[in-house]
Order: structure tokens, then sequence, then C-alpha cells
């Protein structure tokens, strides 16, 4: 490997400050696609070159176009970021093209009597109020993890919930009525403000539940309900947003629930399914 430069920290700091601020999750993650990338080129990122990134491009094509996108999307935007503080000399990632992927959105948002079915048939309060939670406020599966009593406030005849999301961004969401006393109900005399609202039984110091245990929990209520789909707990939250425009909420006020940081990816909803076609104005034998 090539030594680093006198005027380089050197790359393992370039890419702790890059990660700096990111959730757990997308770190390991992150760092796991960089790894890759580092022990294929086998240089120092201040001497990658466009040569060394298409070598590097040809040797994931054995990897799903998705995950193919992915990787390399970290490793433009980690030299993007090296060069634009400086720390590299140019962005060799700059003109590097990223490979299409095929959108599927449409395919993980649930209809309306799928999703009513697998509320309605789960027996269990406890995950009732999960579901329905994940579905109504169109949370992620960590912000459902983290969230703990004291983030819980009334609001009117209903409540909310305060939710410190992705990119470190906080946003309060509106419940309706049913769903919040719902969440009322699972709170007993000795809980704590700072308990995590959903426990995890196994943990026997009350710790919350982990995003995997609420992953299972969602595969049985869609097999209970016989949805045979690969559903996850984020296929609530595309249902929420797909649902909510169908039936006339404004786009800005879903992108809030939601938390998107930009209006163009709350607008993919209404492209997934959409309600009319130019199709529809054809005389078709």
């Amino acid at each position: 490997m090539t030594a680093l430069t006198a005027s380089s920290p050197g790359d393992e700091h370039l890419i702790a400050l890059w990660l700096h601020g990111r959730s757990v999750h997308t770190q390991r993650a992150y760092a796991s696609d960089l790894r890759r990338f580092r022990i294929v080129t086998g240089k120092s990122l201040v001497d990658v070159t466009l040569e060394d990134l298409h070598s590097f491009a040809l040797s994931l094509d054995r990897l799903a176009p998705a995950t193919q996108y992915r990787i390399l999307s970290a490793v433009k935007s980690l030299l993007a970021f090296g060069h634009r503080i400086g720390m590299l000399p140019a962005d060799a990632g700059r003109v590097l093209r990223l490979p299409a992927v095929r959108n599927r959105l449409a395919e993980r948002i649930l209809s309306e009597p799928e999703l009513h079915r697998i509320l309605s048939l789960e027996p269990n309060p406890r995950n009732r109020a999960m579901l329905n939670l994940l579905y109504s406020a169109g949370i992620r599966v960590s912000e459902l993890c983290e969230l703990a009593w004291r983030d819980l406030q009334p609001n009117g005849d209903a409540g909310q919930i305060t939710i410190f999301g992705k990119g470190g961004k906080t946003r309060s969401v509106r419940l309706p009525a049913a769903v919040w006393q719902q969440l009322c109900g699972l709170r007993d005399g000795n809980t704590r403000l700072q308990d995590p609202v959903f426990r995890s039984r196994k943990n026997k110091y009350g710790g919350g539940l982990r995003p995997l245990a609420v992953f299972r929990m969602v595969r049985k209520a869609a097999a209970r309900a016989n949805v045979d789909l690969p559903v996850s707990p984020h296929w609530f939250r595309h249902s929420h947003a797909s649902h909510a425009l169908d039936h006339g909420a404004p786009i800005h006020l879903v992108q809030a629930t939601l938390g998107h940081a930009s209006i163009t990816t709350t607008g993919r909803y209404l492209h997934a399914r959409p309600q009319e076609s130019s199709g529809d104005y054809l005389a078709v034998p």
C-alpha cells in the first residue's frame, strides 16, 4: 500500500470524519463497503484513480445491482467528501457511473385490505400497538425501538410522539386517538419516563426491543393474515405514504410526517401506484 503523504492524516481519519453523525447501522454498513474497496484496490485513498474505481466496479459484477449501487455510492460519497474538505487532491469518483437499479417501491406497498387484515388479526395487545404505530405514524423500525415514554405527549383528544430520526433530525407526529389509547394501555404504574415503550421480554433489565425482533413479529403477523409476501416493518412506512396520498393528504404533510429531507423522495409514492394513465383516454377494442 502506498505510504500516506505528510499532508494527509490518513484513510482511517478521513473515513471517521465522513461517518461522523450517521446512525450506528449506517456506519456499520458503510464501513464494510469501504473495507471491501480498500482491500480490492490495495491503495491509500489519496492514490485512487478512476481506473481503480472501474476495476473495483467490475469486481462487484456477481452482486445484485442494488448492492453494487450502494457500495459504489458509498465510495463516491467518501471521495467527494475527502476532496471537498481538502484531504484528497482530486475527486476520482466524480465521473464514475453508477449501475442502473430497478425501482421496486410499488412491490413493497401493501393494499389497504391486506394491511387492515394484518392489523386486525394480531391478538397480542403490545404487538398490535406496534403494528398500528408503524402504519399510522410511518416511523422506521429503529425509531420505534428507540421510543421512550418521555417521547409521548398528549395532543388534544389524542397524542403525539417525538422522534429523533435519521440524520439527527427531530420531528413530532400526531397519532390517531385509537393508536394513542393503545399505547397508553401498555403503561403500568411502575413505568419510568426513560423506559422504552416496547420492552423486550427476553431482556431481564427491561431494555427495548431490537429491530430483528420487530421484523420477526411482522413476518408472523403477515403470515397469520395470509399475506404471502416478504413483508418487513418498512413496508408499513411505504404503505402509510402511499395510502395517505391516495386519500388526498398534502404531499408536504406526508413529507413532514415521514421526515424526508426532500419532497422528491416523498414524490416517489405518487408514481409508484398511479391512479390514472394516458391509456385511460384510448379506445381499446
